[in-house]
């Protein structure tokens, strides 16, 4: 058996994305880093001298002086320890897709060698560590886990755009396949995270904490956006309930709004894919699933219905949408939910022109079909959607937007980002 003892002095980051690339750059700060992605342009790119994503500064990319990045296999063999940050999407049934999860293994699997340690941040349900990667890494390198090679996990918690919630500012749960390892994982991350880290009790522990804390947050968002469909029929401003009621000391500061983005609108399908797996239909967290999933035919039913109030025809009518990536001030487009109000208008017939200052315009056509218009035309719009709070679109105010509308309009506040009495619609 072979005794575990390492220092971690050659690591290896694999992918290159939101997760990937602020963990090997600040890694690269203290110690030698192979950052490894199999997208070549993207390697390129980083090469340049510049992060697409807006997640690390040029000057940042530029100060990680023992960072280098690449696509090839061969960079990878002189590696002890393995960090994978790659995709866990779900597919279009809505099941986990562990497939970039399962490559990456395999590409490991090809250098793995006595002694080394993968450790996984991508975000799985409880127990995918040990029983979809470890084996996969077994078969590819022919050796035997907590034998010959040992695993880790740390849940990656980066939220994109963020500015001050930083990846070393973020308390970080860390776990091993055994009670040396774990100490070992531990012990490097608190090398780079000066919020500190968080030992959990074994990897299962670990990679169960990571999917609750977007499933919560998931159903927190469901309640407020059910309220805000009752509070519309009844006539009153969800937002003003919300402020009174966050006058007590316990109240959750939640606000209505379309669920997108990498984690949250995925990651409770990977909790209760598991749930079901082991004959237990989960009822709560499905049941607001749905209900944020529904929130764009919602979106696009109250807009079509404040333009037949206004007898604007429906048909033929022009809108245009002010955002396309799932949150403000950042390019990120992965599981964006304004596709779906946008598919929702054109069910009605509705032109719609869609308008992002962020957006990579081929990155919108490729995965949505959807290609963003430079400059909206003043005075052309019947109706004008504010759904992502970008900078840029707030500091315009309501009489900036109004001005892209025709004389008669609906200006729809998706983000509360007016105030109150200067939108004609607000979820």
């Amino acid at each position: 058996m072979y005794s575990f003892s390492l220092d971690a002095s050659k690591l290896a980051v694999i992918g290159l994305g939101y997760v990937g690339l602020p963990l090997a750059v600040e890694f690269g700060n203290h110690r030698p880093v192979v950052g490894f992605d199999i997208n070549t342009k993207r390697i390129e790119a980083l090469q340049a001298g510049h992060d697409s994503t807006l997640e690390v500064s040029d000057d940042e990319l530029a100060e990680a002086g023992d960072l280098r990045f690449s696509s090839s296999l061969s960079d990878l063999e002189v590696c002890n320890t393995y960090i994978v940050t790659v995709p866990t999407p779900i597919d279009d049934h809505k099941r986990p897709d562990l497939t970039p999860l399962i490559k990456a293994s395999e590409t490991i699997g090809k250098v793995l060698k006595r002694g080394d340690v993968v450790i996984y941040e991508s975000t799985v349900y409880p127990g995918a560590t040990e029983e979809d990667c470890v084996p996969v890494l077994e078969h590819v390198s022919g050796l035997k886990f907590n034998v010959d090679f040992f695993a880790g996990y740390s849940p990656e918690r980066i939220n994109p755009g963020d500015k001050t919630h930083r990846l070393t500012t973020i308390t970080k749960v860390t776990s091993g396949s055994t009670p040396e390892v774990a100490d070992f994982v531990n012990d490097l991350y608190a090398s780079i995270v000066t919020a500190g880290t968080y030992k959990a009790s074994s990897i299962r522990v670990a990679e169960a904490a990571k999917v609750i804390e977007n499933t919560q947050r998931d159903l927190n968002i469901a309640l407020i956006n059910e309220l805000a469909i009752i509070f519309n029929r009844m006539n009153i401003d969800t937002e003003a309930v919300l402020k009174a009621a966050g006058t007590k000391w316990n109240f959750l500061p939640f606000r209505p709004g379309l669920v997108g983005g990498h984690c949250i609108g995925v990651d409770p399908y990977y909790l209760t894919y598991k749930a079901e797996a082991i004959g237990y239909h989960p009822q709560i967290i499905l049941a607001g699933r749905r209900l944020n999933d529904g929130m764009g035919a919602y979106v696009a039913g109250q807009l079509v219905k404040a333009l037949l109030k206004k007898r604007i025809h429906v048909q033929g009518a022009r809108v245009l949408v002010m955002g396309l990536t799932f949150k403000e001030n950042c390019p990120d487009l992965r599981n964006t939910r304004v596709v779906d109000v946008i598919a929702e208008l054109e069910e009605y017939g509705i032109v719609v022109d869609v308008h992002d200052p962020w957006v990579d315009i081929a990155e919108a056509q490729y995965e949505y079909g959807i290609t963003p218009i430079a400059q909206p035309q003043a005075g052309a719009y019947d109706a004008v959607v504010l759904a992502v709070a970008h900078s840029e679109f707030a500091a315009m105010g309501a009489e900036g937007l109004r001005k892209l509308g025709r004389e008669d309009h609906v200006l729809y506040d998706l983000k509360y980002a007016l105030p109150t009495n200067d939108s004609d619609l607000r979820l």
